[in-house]
């Protein structure tokens, strides 16, 4: 029997990519394309537009002459991560490695980089909240209804009333929302898209409300590199100074969630030079932007 390995490597490579925008909570992120362009390994260029106001029109003269720049600005992505792993030529035979390899990088993307993802991006757009003052305050058990108002009417007022917003709620803010008497008559189920998936969920006059595991909701996250002392197991851990994060309110359009997986790499035993195993490379580089335009619109509740 001959195994094809690229054709293996190309398929579970699409798969697991569509997986990182479907599974994670911030997915959606990934359908706001800013155009930008990689330039080698995790550098992508954005383009920036620069556009001059509108000037007074004379009768005599015509219209002023305005000025439009156009430029690319580099943007390096920060997160450049990966994992290897080897299953022993004794357990799997040439048969059955594709269905087996895929149903461990499956579950690889599923338990450890999808909340790695929304843990990263969740804690960089409620750090910019913080640094720039754009938080709201309160006890969730008795005003988690106002709280999310407060941070609806102060996003509305930032970026416009046209913007569609996006909150994502620990379990604490949620369990509160629901339990409010002044929430529930309002709130009504909507679709929401993440790349080709649609769900449903509990919207607030037309503010999409996304549960996140607690785990996801904090300021600052250490990421470990697999290989330091105690640091072995790879993932992720919250930092001794990050906070919990019950309240993150921002415009849909806000960030944006660049990613690029480079294609799964399977080896046979044959080709594998550390062990008689057959071999599995992952890895994916991310990041997120926040548009300059809407960052007056994201809001958080932290404690």
């Amino acid at each position: 029997m001959s195994l094809n390995l690229e054709s293996i490597s190309i398929k579970m490579t699409d798969e697991l990519d569509k997986a990182v925008v479907q599974k994670p909570v911030t997915g959606f992120m990934a359908d706001n394309n800013l155009r930008g362009k990689f330039v080698g390994t995790k550098t992508v260029m954005i383009p920036e537009v620069s556009i001059s106001g509108l000037g007074d029109y004379d009768r005599d003269t015509g219209f002023v002459s305005g000025t439009v720049a156009v430029s690319a600005k580099p943007f390096t992505l920060a997160m450049d991560r990966g994992r290897s792993f080897q299953l022993d030529r004794e357990d799997n035979d040439e048969s059955g490695i594709a269905d087996l390899a895929g149903q461990i990088m499956g579950e690889f993307v599923r338990t450890q980089v999808v909340p790695e993802v929304d843990a990263y991006v969740l804690s960089k757009l409620a750090g910019l909240a913080v640094t720039e003052g754009q938080t709201v305050t309160g006890t969730p058990a008795e005003d988690a209804y106002t709280m999310l108002t407060e941070a609806i009417a102060k996003a509305q007022n930032a970026v416009g009333y046209d913007e569609e917003l996006v909150a994502f709620v620990d379990g604490a803010m949620l369990s509160a929302l629901q339990n409010s008497t002044e929430i529930s008559r309002h709130l009504v189920m909507n679709d929401f898209k993440k790349g080709e998936l649609h769900t449903q969920v509990s919207s607030l006059n037309g503010v999409a409300i996304l549960p996140v595991p607690d785990s996801r909701m904090k300021t600052a996250y250490d990421f470990n590199d697999g290989t330091t002392a105690g640091q072995e197991a790879g993932g992720f851990t919250p930092a001794a100074s990050a906070k919990s994060i019950g309240l993150l309110l921002l415009p849909r359009r806000a960030a944006s969630l660049i990613k690029k997986t480079e294609q799964v790499r399977c080896f046979d035993p044959a080709h594998n030079l550390k062990a008689d195993a057959w071999k599995l490379d992952y890895r994916l580089y991310y990041d997120v932007v926040i548009k300059n335009s809407l960052k007056d619109g994201v809001y958080a509740y932290v404690y």
